[in-house]
């Protein structure tokens, strides 16, 4: 089985998320709303899919990255997260919070050894996301 296929999006804490985006805007080019940025990609395995990846600062006192404290968080794509998590918590992997559903996919979050939170996320439509 598959477990993380790519990474999904990279997300980070910033004292004024709006600055940021218009920052990395004017100076890198990086296109973004109120959900961020993306990158398109083409899939290695199956080059006629799209993939993506988002980048997105959030604000400085957001709580999305609890439990863990750090300033960062990276967004992995995976294939089958409903068969995953079962094997993640059998293997010992803290798992936190419940599976969550979205027209645009599933997302579930587990813990790090170092206790960063970390985000998994099964794309609904591969060749959309």
């Amino acid at each position: 089985m598959k477990r993380v296929t790519g990474i999904g999006g990279i997300f980070f804490k910033a004292k004024d998320p709006q600055a940021s985006k218009d920052w990395y805007r004017k100076h890198l080019g990086i296109e973004s709303d109120q959900y961020g940025g993306v990158f398109r990609w083409l899939q290695k395995d199956k080059p006629e899919k799209e993939g993506s990846t988002t980048w997105n600062p959030f604000p400085e006192d957001t709580d999305y990255f609890n439990p863990g404290n750090q300033e960062y968080m990276i967004n992995y794509r995976v294939e089958d997260l409903e068969a995953l998590l079962p094997l993640l918590k059998e293997e010992g992997v803290t798992i936190t919070g419940d599976m969550q559903s979205f027209e645009y996919g599933k997302f579930a979050w587990i813990i790090d050894p170092e206790g960063n939170k970390i985000e998994l996320w099964e794309p609904a439509d591969e060749s959309s996301f």
